[in-house]
């Protein structure tokens, strides 16, 4: 089992286009700009390559750590310290076995979403309620980042 790149780029280019339709003005992005105390000056003032740049960056870091929680083989391969030549010959008659089990879009989807209700979700809140944000600041970044999680989870853990 190896690193699949493509898939772990597509993952994170999934998050810009979720970002784009979710803070649209038409979805959530005037109520997120009232909450986060943003104006369109503020907005139109940043350097946007650089935010698109660093967005897409950290977007594909969050993919590629995303991949043994959404794909359980990583944890056998771990098991083995990452190196299947290492390994007895026990690890390779269990992956021809099990190799694909729970490798589909909708198993990926769930452990996104499973990641983002209790990973993304404490962190935006905990964040925001030190900075003294709204209830709705809350919902709107991390219903974000559930909906962004749970696609980019089907893409890593289905695209085989």
């Amino acid at each position: 089992m190896e690193m699949n790149f493509l898939a772990i780029l597509v993952a994170a280019v999934s998050a810009l286009v979720v970002g784009f339709i979710w803070y649209n003005p038409k979805v959530f992005g005037n109520a997120w700009m009232k909450s986060s105390g943003m104006t369109e000056e503020q907005i139109k003032g940043g350097n946007m390559a650089k935010i698109f740049g660093l967005a897409l960056l950290f977007a594909f870091m969050l993919a590629f750590m995303l991949q043994p929680i959404v794909i359980h083989q990583y944890g056998a391969i771990s098991l083995v310290g990452g190196d299947p030549t290492n390994a007895l010959p026990s690890y390779a008659a269990f992956m021809a076995d099990y190799s694909d089990v729970f490798r589909s879009f909708k198993h990926g989807a769930l452990h996104g979403f499973i990641s983002g209700l209790f990973i993304a979700l404490p962190i935006i809140g905990t964040n925001a309620l030190f900075e003294r944000k709204s209830a709705k600041y809350i919902f709107i970044n991390s219903g974000y980042w559930i909906v962004t999680l749970t696609i980019m989870g089907a893409i890593i853990c289905g695209w085989k």
